[in-house]
């Protein structure tokens, strides 16, 4: 990776910086005496710029600090306080703002959704008058991703609007059938969350959530992040590079994935779900009993040996499973640039958060590395190396086929057309319109649902297909394709959504989850 030797030494420095001064003043525990050791390899093998970590242990924070740097080319070094994104984190904490609202009376977990949002519907009307609150929270509606991570959907329209398109949108799987998981579904828990209350999700969050926490450096925007905040900026490997990359606004789907914070505020939401549960300092914030709902399963997840493998499953914005014995709730987020693990074990009063301004996987070996270290069940697994030569193994065979796929392009073609025949406005019920014009070099260009973010130049692939590069690299590109009518003219446009990549590093294909939206030419 041509990374490496770039910022090798960046990150080397960086983490020794931080070791060096946490050992003269003894910040980290004997337990965890290993863990700059462990920061600075994994850190250096996947190029990463920044982490934070924090553990919390019997309603005390155990350890917190920070590692490398918060911008690459910077000087400023991250730090327990550094903001990150935390991204799907925000799940549970839309969860206990709905508990808090059960405790008042204002909504129980099975209240139909059209019982608030009188204009909520689906393209099942039974299905869309039957959804409660629950189904919404633990992923079990059947309405899918619409664009992946990788692109908002609709970037600055309003939830109601943007469900005036979803009605329409087909079931992925039957309602209540199995685990299909939803953001936008969050979305419109966060429109609960507002319609109870009176007041806006990222308000309710703010005033019954973050300040009683104590969570300062907390918010529910990346527009509440200052030019001179203490705040991490994103990072992604774009053709074997890694690049900073820009925030991007993700407030529509906020109740989603908007969150951002720092490991000392997350300590402190971790000692929330701790101890006594829904307690912080002697204060009450939630009661136990709605508070230990979302720890509930809610769905429970096939397993190879269901005779003998623990029990995993999904609550209400927590996933389920088992360590070396003990039950754990826990979740990850990941976003533009942004990474992070949350994992509790209430039995041992233990929580612990990792979060990372690199998209990749290097965060659940430092968890579970904790782990080991702090329940003192480690067997010598190295971590580090588990995840990262997979990822090795998994790179090479996206590398493989993303070849094979870019090894079946017809060279020597021309479009049917000439270019301007292709530009025009287009529609789809979901997917609402796209815009195929000539931009200023000649070149056509596709626009989604009139956002200046969402533009991408398309370069000629073969015959009437082309691939579309996003003029914010990190979205990657996608493949479009025209269709012709009986005429020799264009009808339709096609356009192959990414709902989950194989591996972001590698590009946005090869896929395996996938939909093709067909556009009619308005």
């Amino acid at each position: 990776m041509r990374f490496k030797t770039l910022y090798a030494a960046i990150f080397f420095t960086a983490v020794l910086t931080y070791v060096s001064t946490a050992g003269k003043s003894g910040e980290i525990p004997v337990e965890l005496s290993d863990l700059p050791g462990v920061m600075e390899r994994g850190m250096s093998d996947w190029g990463i710029p920044g982490m934070a970590v924090a553990v919390v242990k019997d309603g005390k924070v155990f350890y917190s600090g920070g590692f490398g740097l918060r911008k690459l080319g910077q000087d400023d070094k991250v730090d327990k306080n550094t903001i990150f994104g935390v991204a799907s984190l925000t799940k549970a904490i839309t969860t206990t703002a709905i508990a808090i609202l059960v405790d008042e009376g204002k909504v129980n977990w099975d209240d139909r959704v059209r019982d608030h949002l009188p204009w909520f519907e689906l393209s099942d009307p039974w299905v869309g008058d039957n959804v409660t609150i629950r189904d919404l929270l633990s992923h079990r509606v059947g309405i899918g991703r619409l664009t992946g991570n990788r692109l908002r959907f609709m970037p600055g329209r309003d939830p109601e609007t943007i469900m005036s398109f979803v009605r329409h949108m087909p079931f992925e799987e039957d309602f209540r059938s199995t685990y299909v998981y939803s953001n936008i579904m969050y979305m419109v828990a966060g429109q609960v969350v507002e319609a109870a209350s009176g007041m806006s999700w990222e308000e309710f969050i703010t005033n019954r959530i973050f300040i009683p926490l104590g969570m300062e450096n907390t918010s529910a925007s990346i527009t509440r992040i200052g030019d001179d905040d203490n705040a991490a900026w994103p990072h992604q490997e774009i053709e074997g590079m890694v690049e900073t990359i820009p925030r991007r606004n993700f407030d529509n789907v906020g109740p989603a994935a908007s969150v951002n914070s720092t490991v000392r505020d997350m300590a402190r939401w971790m000692m929330l779900q701790l101890g006594e549960p829904g307690e912080f300092n002697g204060e009450r914030i939630v009661s136990r009993e709605n508070l230990l709902e979302t720890h509930q399963p809610h769905q429970v997840f096939r397993s190879d040996d269901p005779l003998t493998s623990p029990l995993t499953g999904y609550g209400l914005g927590w996933g389920l499973r088992y360590y070396e014995g003990y039950r754990v709730s826990q979740h990850s987020g990941a976003t533009d640039g942004m990474t992070s693990n949350l994992v509790l074990l209430p039995e041992m009063e233990l929580g612990i958060i990792v979060t990372s301004n690199l998209f990749c996987n290097f965060r659940p070996a430092v968890v579970n590395f904790i782990l080991d270290a702090m329940l003192g069940t480690g067997n010598g697994t190295d971590w580090h190396e588990h995840y990262y030569e997979r990822y090795l193994e998994e790179k090479k065979e996206a590398v493989r086929r993303r070849e094979e796929i870019e090894g079946r392009r017809q060279e020597g073609t021309s479009p049917s057309l000439p270019l301007e025949e292709y530009t025009g406005h287009y529609y789809h019920k979901v997917y609402d319109n796209a815009e195929i014009r000539l931009n200023d070099r000649g070149r056509l260009e596709m626009q989604l649902w009139d956002d200046d973010e969402m533009i991408a130049e398309l370069e000629h692939w073969h015959y009437d297909t082309f691939r579309a590069h996003w003029q914010n690299s990190s979205m990657r590109e996608k493949f479009i394709s025209f269709d012709l009518d009986q005429f020799g003219k264009v009808h339709r446009l096609n356009v192959k959504f990414t709902l989950r990549q194989v591996l972001i590093s590698v590009g946005i294909y090869p896929t395996d989850y996938y939909r093709i939206v067909e556009y009619t030419r308005q």
